[in-house]
């Protein structure tokens, strides 16, 4: 492999990437509001404080309100970088690091390729699967954590694939060390990237030799450590000083969810282990085994892209001896038990779909080595020559994810742009890419019409995407009844309440289904199937 070959690869990611974007108008869904949000908080000089409440999972005393108490702060970070370079008030420009980042994966992707197997066509084809990477491509240019995980998890199994090939003792624990910085940057991404430290601390001991002094395990260990708190200390003392511990404090109630709605309970007190035990042993694991279905779905299909799942199988065959895969399989484990077992629900609503994102690089790697595996063992049973065989039936491979790259690109930001997007636009109809956008800026135009101020707090299914469209503060409608409503409406002061069809509470149907009915709060008027509403205590 060449630098041409790599900035090749490079520069056709960028390109397609590019032309992705172009058709993503907005963030599009709320956890690319979030991130892209808490980025111009930062580009503006607000630090790292939000003006909308998205959960009570931390019983937040108001707004704003310290930021990033559940999700983490890279990719905002990533998107202020943009925007304070190019202009707070873009979001071409708060999403350029992204493109980069996403620009930067396929020849990582191919250099992981040219260490494992040494040679430059499967390198290649291994970039190619990066560029056309399916199911990822479209959420990859948006200001979000799937580029930044695919990129880092790449790095983490080049570095180990150093450790484990260094004859040198000095350089162990300076990879161990960058090992542990690496795993640092997962964590400071998603909250879970905790598990590639654990990870980081098991591939070393688990390299170390018979022969080898423990001692030069420990210290290895100890620099992946020291790696990782360089990253993530300031951090730690950033929520210690936010919330008094070094985590935020609401991601721990996840693990005592009943169900997904519950992400917005309040109180968040009524979640606990003594509450998730009271449901059953048999509700507990329902919602488990419905996670293992989902998880295993989202395996074949979205990490495995269908047709490649079966080469990616035959490529861990093939390397099952390597230390490297064996951590990758682990880490993986560790993974999808995570998203199965301790976090059900937000595993399931997409959680393993953006941890799955840090071994994509590996399974591009693998697929091209196991469809080679294939192909000989054919052509030795048809007769075949097994290079003009490979030469043959490789292109099939990168011609299968450009088909379905395009059909995804097709399926969700071409073909349903011809939908009416007039005031009457339903925002049940989750069919345009930023569609809720455009919702929430004509509920902009409703609110402003009627007299309300900017700085009015508004209560929304999407509270990050509604002060992006905006600039209201706001805060998320709780799961609860009508009188849970109107007590967090008191607590945060909120005046107006939009209900979204889609995303009504169980406990607020009567509310949206006879809203002239109510008389706190008071019915305003409609767009489209958004009900809006006032509420009398203020």
């Amino acid at each position: 492999m060449t630098l041409r070959n790599y900035l090749l690869l490079a520069l056709l990611g960028l390109a397609l990437l590019s032309l992705v974007s172009a058709f993503q108008s907005a963030p599009g869904y709320m956890d690319a509001d979030y991130y892209y949000a808490g980025g111009l908080q930062l580009a503006r000089g607000h630090g790292f404080s939000e003006p909308f409440l998205w959960n009570y999972l931390d019983n937040p005393g108001g707004i704003p309100h310290p930021s990033h108490a559940y999700w983490m702060p890279l990719a905002s970070l990533l998107a202020a970088l943009g925007a304070s370079l190019f202009g707070p008030g873009s979001w071409t420009a708060g999403r350029i690091g992204f493109l980069l980042v996403g620009a930067a994966v396929p020849p990582l992707t191919a250099a992981l390729a040219w260490r494992f197997t040494s040679r430059r066509n499967l390198a290649l084809i291994s970039g190619l699967l990066a560029i056309f990477s399916a199911f990822y491509l479209p959420f990859l240019p948006v200001t979000d954590t799937f580029g930044l995980y695919m990129l880092l998890g790449g790095i983490f199994f080049l570095l180990l694939i150093e450790l484990y090939s260094s004859s040198r003792r000095l350089a162990v624990p300076y990879l161990a060390g960058l090992l542990g910085l690496t795993a640092g940057l997962m964590h400071l991404t998603r909250a879970d990237g905790v598990l590639w430290l654990l990870l980081a601390l098991i591939a070393i001991l688990f390299g170390r030799q018979r022969a080898q002094p423990w001692r030069g395990s420990l210290a290895a260990s100890a620099a992946a450590l020291g790696g990782y708190l360089l990253v993530m200390g300031p951090w730690f003392v950033r929520n210690y000083l936010a919330f008094g511990m070094p985590l935020g404090p609401g991601g721990a109630r996840m693990l005592w969810l009943k169900s997904y709605d519950e992400l917005l309970i309040y109180p968040a007190s009524r979640l606990s282990f003594a509450t998730w035990w009271e449901s059953g042993i048999a509700s507990i694991l329902k919602a488990r085994l419905w996670a293992l279905g989902i998880n295993l779905q989202r395996t074949l299909a979205e990490q495995g892209e269908i047709f490649l799942l079966p080469f990616i199988a035959l490529g861990l065959w093939h390397y099952r001896r390597e230390k490297t895969i064996l951590v990758v399989g682990l880490g993986w484990l560790l993974t999808f038990a995570a998203m199965t077992l301790a976090f059900p629900f937000a595993g399931a609503r997409g959680g393993f779909f953006h941890s799955g994102a840090a071994f994509q690089p590996v399974w591009w790697v693998l697929a091209p080595v196991g469809f080679d595996r294939a192909v000989e063992w054919t052509s030795r049973n048809r007769g075949w020559k097994v290079e003009r065989a490979g030469l043959l039936f490789r292109p099939a491979l990168v011609g299968l994810a450009v088909l379905l790259s395009a059909g995804i690109f097709w399926g969700r930001l071409i073909g349903t742009t011809a939908v009416s997007t007039k005031l009457a636009v339903s925002s049940s109809s989750n069919e345009i890419w930023g569609q809720e956008s455009i919702v929430y800026e004509q509920i902009d135009r409703y609110l402003v019409s009627v007299g309300a101020a900017q700085t009015d707090i508004v209560m929304t299914a999407n509270p990050p995407g509604f002060y992006l469209a905006s600039g209201n503060p706001a805060i998320a409608i709780p799961d609860g009844d009508g009188p849970t409503l109107l007590e967090v409406a008191w607590r945060y002061g909120a005046k107006y309440l939009v209900m979204e069809k889609v995303s009504v509470p169980v406990g607020l149907k009567g509310l949206y289904n006879h809203p002239e009915a109510s008389l706190d709060p008071i019915f305003m008027g409609e767009v489209g199937e958004v009900h809006i509403y006032q509420f009398m205590q203020h």
